[in-house]
C-alpha cells in the first residue's frame, strides 16, 4: 500500500528530545539544573513519600550505593531509569514554578501541533522522561502552555522505547488502532520498535541536532514536512 492510498493519520505519538525540542535544551539546560538541584532535594524532602519511594527503588537497583552517587552515575551515563527520571522531574517542577526554566521548542512545532489538534488529530507524547516532566515541558514553553493539545502522556511505565510491546500498550491504553497512529522520533531503534507494533513511522532528522537520517523509515526535517508527507493539515491551510 502506497502512502497515497493509506488511511488518514488519526493520531500522532511524539518523542520529545530531538523531535520537538532541541537536544541542547535537555543536555545544556535541564540536565545541569537537575544535577545541581538534586542534593538539596534529597536533603530537604527526605521524608516525602514520593522521594522515599524513589530512594527505595535506587536501593533495589543499586544495593549499597549511596543514592546521590548512583544518581550522578546514571546522569553521567544518560541512563533511562525510572527513579532518576522521577527525581529529575521533581527538581524541574520547582525550576519551572520559579520561572528559572522555560522550554524552547523548534519553531515549527507549536503551529503544527495546534493545527493538528484543531483538526481532530489525537496527539500524545512518549518519552523516557517522566510524565510529570513531560507536562512541565509543554506547560511552560516560550510560547505559552501547550499541554492542552495532548490527549495523553506516556513514559517508561509503558516499557522501553525500543520494545514493540511498549507501543502496543500505548495503543491499547489510548483505544487507538495501530495503523492509524504515526510515531515521530529521531531514533531509528525506537521507530523500528513502533513499526514492529504496526504503527506508521517517520524519523525527524533535525540538522541542528546532527541527527543522521536512517534508510528504513520516512525522514522529515520539520513537522511541516511530516504534514505534507502524511496528509496531515498544515497551519496555513486552517
Amino acid at each position: 500500500m502506497t502512502q497515497a492510498t493509506q488511511p488518514p493519520v488519526r493520531a500522532v505519538l511524539l518523542d520529545i528530545e530531538g523531535t520537538t525540542i532541541p537536544v541542547s535544551f535537555v543536555h545544556d539546560t535541564l540536565f545541569p539544573y537537575a544535577r545541581k538541584a538534586l542534593p538539596a532535594l534529597l536533603r530537604s524532602r527526605a521524608d516525602d513519600p514520593q522521594v522515599k519511594a524513589q530512594i527505595a527503588e535506587i536501593a533495589r537497583l543499586a544495593p549499597g550505593v549511596p543514592p546521590l552517587r548512583q544518581l550522578e552515575a546514571w546522569m553521567d551515563a544518560d541512563a533511562k531509569v525510572a527513579p532518576l527520571k522521577a527525581l529529575q522531574g521533581m527538581v524541574w517542577a520547582q525550576g519551572y514554578a520559579d520561572g528559572v526554566l522555560k522550554a524552547v521548542l523548534y519553531p515549527d512545532v507549536v503551529p503544527a501541533l495546534r493545527c493538528w489538534a484543531a483538526a481532530g488529530v489525537a496527539l500524545a507524547v512518549y518519552s523516557s522522561g517522566s510524565v510529570a516532566a513531560q507536562k512541565l515541558i509543554y506547560g511552560h514553553t516560550s510560547e505559552g502552555d501547550l499541554s492542552s493539545v495532548f490527549v495523553g502522556f506516556y513514559d517508561l511505565a509503558m516499557g522501553s522505547k525500543r520494545e514493540a510491546d511498549s507501543y502496543r500498550h500505548i495503543v491499547h491504553d489510548a483505544h487507538w488502532q495501530a495503523g492509524d497512529v504515526l510515531f515521530l522520533s529521531d531514533v531509528v531503534a525506537e521507530l523500528d520498535a513502533a513499526a514492529s507494533a504496526g504503527l506508521r513511522t517517520c524519523q525527524i532528522a533535525r540538522p541542528q541536532d546532527g541527527t543522521q537520517p536512517g534508510a528504513t523509515h520516512p525522514v522529515a526535517v520539520t513537522l511541516d514536512e511530516v504534514a505534507t508527507r502524511f496528509g496531515l493539515p498544515r497551519p496555513e491551510a486552517v
